[in-house]
């Protein structure tokens, strides 16, 4: 699991690089990059729960509902929480933040990045 926290580090890196003006995030191209990568993160720590499950590399999940549909089979069984936070965090840093770049505030943009880390946390 440190490789995915790994991204939620580059993540930030990125953030850091965007000029900050009014609690705003200046430059979309790093606020949509780190929203990308911190992505990812989150989705190379499920792959890596469904590795330790037993599943192979090739029968990992390819799109967003396979990964859902691979949450609630081998992970989520009993936690209902986790898909609902993979769903949010799919909706706010895969499409607000990265696909269409609606993420400016800061405070909004670091909240979606803990929400990651913090799911990330919960599948160790």
């Amino acid at each position: 699991m440190k490789e995915t926290i790994r991204y939620i580090q580059n993540a930030k890196e990125l953030l850091s690089k965007s000029p900050i003006e009014n609690n705003r995030y200046a430059d979309d191209k790093y606020v949509k990059s780190a929203c990308g990568v911190a992505y990812l993160g989150v989705l190379k720590a499920i792959e890596e729960i469904l590795l330790k499950k037993g599943l192979t590399k090739k029968e990992l999940p390819k799109k967003v509902e396979e990964y859902r549909k691979a949450l609630q089979k081998h992970v989520a069984i009993h936690n209902g929480k986790l898909l609902r936070a993979f769903d949010d965090i799919y909706d706010e840093l895969h499409i607000a933040g990265y696909y269409r770049g609606n993420l400016h505030s800061v405070d909004t943009v670091k909240g979606a990045l803990k929400t990651a880390k913090d799911f990330i946390e919960k599948l160790k």
